[in-house]
């Protein structure tokens, strides 16, 4: 049984979102505030999803974001109100999978629920042939999902994950957005090219945090991504 981690500090609105998703056959946790959302997180390492609002006491919902991702890879769902001037891009740069704007139906939710799961259950495998892909000093592991950079763990959400492990499999590859945005999110490419700019400028950056005497991703103008040689 999948578990998520709603975080709203609206009692009802949690109450009614932790109900209809119980009923959908999900195991429900639930905090009313940043500081418990982190803590939920940390506690749960089996945690399948947070939906997390944005405006939360104590912590606000950006904070919550950050403050995860240094730890964790979840998936997470945003919920923004319509006066709020998050953009799609701020979200995704930030580490968020999907955004929801409210007021919002549940049937909507339950949707944007099933497609991250199904795309976060998606992400490549490894084979018993292929457990382990390198390339300079990074270290994928596609088994246990992990990916480290002179031994220390690189902190990736999930499409970041998806990305480096096809670069890496595939090392002499020219890819195009097309082909990128193809393969991780499993949907037809609409020109969407701001969506893989921030995943690769967020690769990128955790990259050279660790390992900044390093290029690992190089940008070929007008056509696509490749490893840096």
């Amino acid at each position: 049984m999948k578990k998520i981690l709603t975080a709203e500090d609206d009692r009802e609105i949690n109450r009614l979102i932790c109900e209809y998703l119980s009923s959908q056959g999900y195991e429900m946790l639930s905090a009313l505030n940043g500081l418990d959302a982190v803590r939920l997180v940390r506690e749960n390492s089996d945690l399948s999803l947070l939906i997390l609002d944005l405006m939360l006491p104590f912590q606000s919902g950006d904070m919550v974001l950050h403050k995860i991702r240094e730890f964790s890879d979840v998936p997470v769902i945003v919920v923004s109100a319509k006066s709020e001037t998050h953009s799609k891009i701020d979200l995704i740069r930030a580490g968020a999978d999907d955004y929801i704007t409210k007021p919002f139906d549940l049937d909507e939710l339950s949707v944007r629920v099933e497609a991250v799961l199904r795309r976060y259950d998606g992400a490549p495998k490894s084979s018993a042939k292929n457990r382990t892909l390198s390339y300079k000093n990074l270290v994928i592991d596609t088994t246990s999902g992990t990916a480290a950079v002179f031994g220390e763990t690189l902190v990736l959400t999930v499409k970041e994950f998806t990305i480096l492990t096809l670069m890496l499999e595939n090392p002499t590859k020219l890819w195009s957005k097309a082909n990128i945005f193809e393969s991780v999110w499993g949907e037809s490419y609409i020109s969407d090219d701001s969506t893989i700019k921030v995943h690769m400028s967020n690769i990128r950056q955790k990259l050279k945090k660790i390992d900044p005497g390093n290029e690992y991703i190089e940008t070929v103008w007008g056509m696509g991504y490749r490893l840096a040689k």
